[in-house]
């Protein structure tokens, strides 16, 4: 039986850059706004960050955001981030503090998704094995090596798992070597999985599009994984909650997924 109690997405910055970078082949030259987002899952048992966003720090900062942005290393452009953008503010908007999140659960490294680290650091952290490896190899530009050097409690796992009772680690590479989605048994209504950068868009999951970038160009491998999550969704009665799509996280915020209620 579920543990979840509720769950908040939380918008942590938004990113313009061209659309092909989440549909693979697709959409070169079309700029799109896509939202940086986390994800706070509030349990019996404690408190579930799934991502935490960027960085502020390397964007807010001109000396590091030219250093880690330079368009001549790094093609994608940065978020566009504010200071309330930041965990800590999201959380004490809700009453709460970096020290009331048990356990963050990274769904992959790259910059966007790992660069908040510094912000939870204090928490027990949940990563692959490969997705350590992958990050620490330096064979992707979007990975920043620095957002996981810190002194973090890492607890690093090997496939699948349950987080915790209604929470369950769903094996989902191919946009990174050990990307992990995570399927969420709400209170009310269906259950939910959050696709992370396995779908960018809804229009990943409906034409069976793989993300723009893929680990080591393994394209089917991240097709493999859209329809695992396919499946599961079928077999589970579940939603499927892309990762970057302005549209559809509007879509949750006008159906009651408020943040601040």
């Amino acid at each position: 039986m579920t543990q979840v109690l509720r769950m908040w997405p939380l918008l942590t910055a938004t990113h313009r850059y061209d659309k092909s970078l989440s549909t693979r082949n697709r959409g070169r030259g079309q700029t799109i706004e896509a939202p940086i987002l986390a994800y706070l899952i509030e349990t019996r048992n404690g408190r579930i960050l799934y991502d935490v966003g960027c960085d502020y720090g390397k964007i807010a900062d001109p000396a590091r955001r030219d250093r880690y942005y330079d368009p001549e290393v790094f093609p994608f452009g940065p978020p566009e981030m504010r200071e309330e953008d930041r965990l800590p503010h999201h959380l004490a908007r809700l009453g709460l503090s970096a020290a009331d999140v048990d356990l963050v659960f990274i769904g992959h490294l790259h910059f966007d998704h790992a660069g908040g680290l510094c912000d939870v650091c204090g928490s027990d952290i949940h990563v692959q094995r490969d997705e350590l490896a992958a990050a620490r190899s330096g064979q992707d530009v979007a990975y920043f090596a620095e957002d996981f050097a810190g002194d973090y409690r890492w607890k690093v796992q090997d496939g699948e798992y349950e987080v915790a009772p209604g929470v369950h680690a769903v094996a989902s590479p191919g946009h990174t070597a050990g990307h992990m989605s995570l399927l969420i048994e709400l209170p009310k209504g269906p259950p939910v999985i959050l696709c992370g950068d396995a779908a960018d868009l809804a229009e990943n999951l409906a034409d069976e599009v793989a993300p723009g970038l893929c680990w080591q160009d393994c394209e089917a491998q991240a097709l493999d994984s859209i329809r695992k999550l396919k499946r599961l969704a079928g077999e589970e009665g579940a939603q499927l909650w892309p990762n970057h799509d302005i549209a559809f996280y509007r879509g949750l915020i006008a159906a009651g997924f408020r943040p601040f209620d």
